[in-house]
């Protein structure tokens, strides 16, 4: 190493030059991971982000941009018959709102049973020590392993039974069953991260149980409730089999149903299903947007305590 002749130091050129050994400079070492970690995430974007903008922008195409061999990713001509077609023509006999009803009865209806089932069971899982409890935790995995088409010919049959048939409630049920396994087990970390301290203060000021529930417990555990709840409403919105095989008036049929009858023997009507899946995907936005801050915060406090 070059030295001075006075004080025996590295010189100017010698303290700016990098090290031999020592690589990249760190800065530029950050630098460049930050970079490629921002590029990962704008394609990561784009590629999750570009079915959506295909579908809608598909909705508002001519028939001769629809089914042409070139790449058209912005509609030259917009047209807006597919969507006028799919509000004033409905789908096989019923107006599209009939099934956008039938589709927000039976989600919300799954959100809101669900949740209260799912939350009762995980604060009595994290809270209390019963025999069985390890069983009926390995319970729920094991349900929530199964495919839901393997369940299709048992729960029609029991929803035969019970008179649920071709009604909504039957539906609903049906929805809860299958979300309710993910609800608790999440549901359970929520609960367990909030401290048996709190509940047990507000015992010694002469809360009761339910006043400690409803003013300690549930104010906490809200953000993980409204996390389940946006998953539960966005696979009881999406269902399909289920929907299909335990309806058979028209009349009662969800969005996901109705856009079957697009699809033809003689053609598939690719306007018409991109215009009604344009529409059957601005509720679940909506919803999204309006709890989106909760959801967040939910599934972070939730990763604070397992």
């Amino acid at each position: 190493m070059t030295t001075s002749l006075t004080g025996g130091k590295p010189d100017a050129s010698t303290r700016n030059r990098p090290a031999a050994s020592g690589g990249m400079d760190p800065r530029t070492r950050k630098r460049l991971g930050v970079i490629a970690l921002n590029t990962a995430g704008v394609l990561v974007f784009l590629f999750a982000t570009f079915p959506v903008y295909w579908m809608v922008s598909t909705a508002f195409k001519t028939n001769d941009q629809i089914f042409t061999t070139d790449f058209i990713p912005i509609p030259t001509e917009i047209t807006f018959d597919h969507l006028d077609r799919v509000l004033t023509e409905g789908v096989a006999g019923n107006s599209i709102w009939v099934y956008m009803r039938n589709s927000a009865i039976v989600a919300l209806g799954t959100v809101l049973i669900g949740a209260v089932f799912a939350l009762l069971a995980a604060t009595a899982i994290a809270r209390f020590r019963f025999r069985g409890r390890t069983s009926f935790l390995i319970t729920l995995l094991i349900v929530q392993m199964i495919p839901a088409e393997a369940l299709l010919i048992p729960l029609f049959l029991n929803v035969r039974r019970l008179g649920l048939y071709d009604q909504l409630l039957g539906l609903i049920v049906i929805n809860v069953g299958l979300t309710l396994p993910f609800g608790i087990w999440m549901l359970r970390t929520f609960v367990a991260a909030v401290p048996k301290s709190l509940e047990e203060a507000a015992w010694i000021d002469g809360a009761s149980r339910f006043t400690t529930f409803r003013k300690v417990l549930f104010p906490l555990v809200a953000p993980g409730l409204v996390a389940t709840s946006i998953f539960s409403f966005i696979t009881a919105w999406n269902e399909l089999i289920f929907a299909l095989i335990l309806m058979s008036d028209s009349s009662g049929y969800t969005m996901p149903v109705a856009l079957q009858f697009f699809f033809g023997q003689r053609g598939t009507d690719w306007g018409a299903i991109m215009a009604g899946s344009t529409m059957m995907t601005i509720p679940v936005v909506v919803f999204f947007l309006l709890v989106q801050r909760r959801m967040v915060s939910g599934l972070v406090a939730g990763a604070v305590k397992g």
